[in-house]
């Protein structure tokens, strides 16, 4: 293929307009834009993909014009990132080859597309195709930064049309936004990105309770907008008395934190004061000193809680935000939030990375942050082990939502570490070789143990000895990932060496007793004595934590008879005595789920015979928005969409789940709980129990409750029919005098 090949692509008149609105959209955002290349790719992407349509019924290349859009528009990259972002897909789903467009458009749009394409078999296990992924993002991150802005800006698209795919299918996309590309964007700083991510999957997979914050957030709008115009008016006319330019924003925080909070410190929506900042941008030529000349005057008006004071302009974060936050109290005695930057750093506040780009780009000073992201993303990366991709996921997850501080070392160099981080972490922040030979340490001058906690300005001391300390318990107290995988790194080191120790005692003693027994054999007897694997097994023989001896006998009566004829009664006879968990779970089923038969649920679009079993973790009712998993055994667990459990299923073994739909069953009775909160009286028992058996025909199996300093907590467990049952119960029971909050337990 070569550039003319590509010219004389015709299109046709509704592909010239779109070309021409995805023009104007460059021109407006971009510095430089080659409209002949942009013209070239867009034409590739709409011959490429003739004749495909999307699940919405559109022409398939909508979407790669759309991605375009968002990358030149709301991320204001570069016009190669936007020729990437237009023949994305091409490589993956068509014909098109890297070669290709490497001869067409260059090397540079070549590797970004490399980056940003799925591909398979690039690491060895297989256990989470998404972590797969995952990880070749960051990988390709770390050569161009701009892959993963361009991912982004494909994956808010996908998640903006995502109402258009099958149910479980959005399930499982939104389930991977909120778990994985979320807290990335917020790691990068990509705030807008990130806020849209949340609010948009939220709404996917918690519809009730979306609409129930985005509902009380309508209702106080007009208060709110009235207060923040009565709170700035004395500060507006002190801001343009000392001749500052400013734009000033009062805007609410976004759904899915609100709705996290609550979840947090358990309280209900009224009792969450914080729920929107104030935000003061200083237009330029301001510096940071005109902003602390408005924290000066906000506090002169306001009076402050120097507790809620944080300083990101000399210390900025990781991501390269930088701003002032103060919380005030009013007259009132109402809390406020108060953010005070320049508009570069509002832009670098809501861009991240994206702005860090163009002010590379751009040759303006500060862009080192940008190195600081690279750098970051390698240190993330420093050995990773391909047959662990979701274990590294998981470990990359927990460091991107961390809050930071900010430790020293005994020369006065800055650390930036994730909030909870202890000395072992900052051991091996310094150095791995530090932390694997850390004895103790010092904090502030004083000996505390390396397990202890660190706080905002702590000076840090490792005292280190000659040689390897690492204790396998340590796992338990770091949080950053490189901590993490070394500690990992050393145990499996330890394992592999108490695992051969005791492979090579076996080998000795059935050599000594003329044994002969493949490793295949020996496993069978392994499993029959109760171990997971062979490995394992000699752990524990190497570990001196199982006997040599027991295994001789039992390989012994494995030769003479084929099996362990003592371990199989046994297990008989404990079948007999003890059920399985499994068991235990049907039968709470079974007494919780009264009257449930084959034509409760449709699975799959109405499959037949299949054995299911509804989730204890979660316990769904008829109402709720359900998903079928598919268990090792076979049969199919039925989760709530919304449960915790569920996401996890979704994100790492995504091509286990079902689409389930409730059937219209009459009778039925579904186990729910119900909590209570309020204030402890007199007879508030007895008014509970007595709306209870007459509201609406419900059987209660048990009430549970406690009473400490006046206030009353309680759960009911009762059988309903359906939610809107279980609602309809709630609304009666918060009617009884004292109770303040009635909620569904889970």
């Amino acid at each position: 293929m070569t550039r003319s090949d590509v010219a004389i692509v015709e299109l046709d008149k509704e592909q010239k307009r779109h070309l021409g609105e995805l023009l104007d959209v460059c021109n407006t955002h971009l510095e430089y834009v080659d409209e002949e290349m942009i013209r070239d790719a867009f034409a590739l992407a709409c011959h490429s993909h003739k004749g495909v349509t999307r699940a919405s019924g559109e022409p398939y290349y909508i979407h790669p014009l759309e991605v375009a859009k968002i990358v030149a528009s709301e991320l204001s990259i570069d016009g190669e990132s936007v020729v990437a972002a237009l023949i994305h897909d091409t490589v993956e789903d068509t014909d098109v080859t890297l070669t290709d467009v490497r001869d067409v458009f260059g090397p540079v749009v070549a590797n970004l597309i490399d980056g940003v394409t799925k591909i398979e078999g690039v690491f060895k296990n297989r256990q989470s195709k998404q972590a797969e992924t995952f990880m070749k993002l960051i990988l390709s991150m770390a050569d161009d930064i701009r892959v993963v802005l361009i991912k982004f800006a494909d994956r808010l698209h996908n998640i903006r049309t995502l109402q258009h795919l099958p149910r479980e299918k959005q399930m499982k996309i939104a389930s991977e936004t909120l778990d994985l590309y979320a807290p990335l964007a917020h790691r990068f700083g990509l705030y807008q990105i990130k806020n849209e991510f949340e609010d948009l999957c939220f709404k996917l997979l918690d519809p009730n309770s979306y609409n129930f914050v985005a509902r009380k957030l309508r209702e106080k709008k007009a208060a709110r907008e009235a207060f923040i115009s009565e709170f700035m008016e004395p500060i507006e006319e002190e801001l343009r008395d000392h001749g500052l330019t400013f734009e000033i924003k009062g805007r609410p925080k976004h759904i899915y934190s609100i709705y996290r909070k609550m979840q947090r410190q358990q309280k209900p929506f009224e009792e969450i004061y914080d729920l929107f900042a104030i935000r003061i941008i200083l237009e330029d030529p301001h510096t940071k000193e005109d902003c602390w000349r408005v924290y000066s005057m906000i506090t002169d008006w306001y009076t402050p809680i120097p507790k809620r004071f944080r300083d990101f302009i000399s210390v900025p974060k990781a991501n390269g935000y930088q701003s002032l936050h103060t919380t005030v109290i009013t007259k009132s005695g109402q809390r406020v939030e108060v953010q005070i930057r320049t508009r570069r750093m509002d832009e670098i506040a809501e861009r991240g990375l994206a702005a860090h780009w163009k002010y590379k780009e751009g040759g303006q000073s500060g862009s080192q942050t940008l190195e600081q992201f690279v750098s970051w993303v390698r240190e993330v990366l420093d050995t990773p082990r391909p047959e662990a991709a979701t274990e590294f996921v998981k470990d990359f997850q927990l460091n991107l939502y961390q809050d930071e501080i900010y430790v020293f070392t005994p020369k006065g160099d800055l650390k930036t570490l994730p909030r909870g981080a202890s000395c072992i972490d900052f051991a091996f922040e310094i150095h791995s070789e530090v932390g694997e030979r850390a004895m103790a340490a010092k904090i502030n001058g004083k000996l505390v143990p390396l397990r202890q906690k660190l706080k905002i300005g702590d000076q840090v001391d490792i005292v280190t000895g000659p040689k390897v300390n690492v204790n396998p318990d340590w796992i338990e107290d770091v949080v950053t990932h490189k901590a993490k995988a070394r500690i990992r790194q050393y145990v499996r080191q330890r394992q592999r060496e108490v695992s051969d120790k005791g492979r090579e005692a076996w080998e000795k003693r059935a050599k000594r007793n003329n044994i002969e027994l493949s490793d295949q054999e020996l496993m069978k007897v392994s499993h029959q004595l109760g171990f997971d694997s062979l490995q394992v097994m000699f752990f524990d023989i190497g570990a001196e934590k199982y006997d040599i001896g027991k295994l001789y006998r039992a390989v012994k009566d494995f030769k003479s008879k084929g099996r362990l004829e003592k371990e199989e009664e046994q297990k008989e006879l404990e079948s007999i005595l003890m059920p399985t968990l499994e068991e235990v779970g049907e039968k709470f089923t079974r007494e919780a789920k009264k009257g449930i038969n084959d034509q409760s649920l449709l699975i799959d679009g109405g499959l037949n015979h299949v054995k299911y079993h509804f989730a204890n973790c979660c316990n769904p009712i008829p109402g709720d928005e359900v998903m079928g998993f598919i268990s090792r055994t076979g049969d199919v667990k039925i989760h709530r969409t919304s449960c915790k459990n569920a996401i996890h299923l979704m994100n790492s073994d995504g091509e286990r789940i079902l689409e389930a739909t409730w059937a219209r069953t009459p009778d039925m009775q579904f186990l729910a709980a119900i909590k209570l909160v309020g204030e402890d009286r007199v007879g508030l028992i007895n008014d509970l129990t007595d709306v209870l058996s007459k509201s609406l025909k419900t059987n209660m199996k048990s009430i549970n409750v406690s009473s400490d300093s006046g206030v009353f907590e309680g759960i009911v467990t009762l059988y309903v029919s359906d939610l809107r049952h279980l609602d309809q119960i709630m609304e009666k029971l918060k009617r009884v005098q004292g109770i303040r909050t009635a909620h569904r337990f889970e």
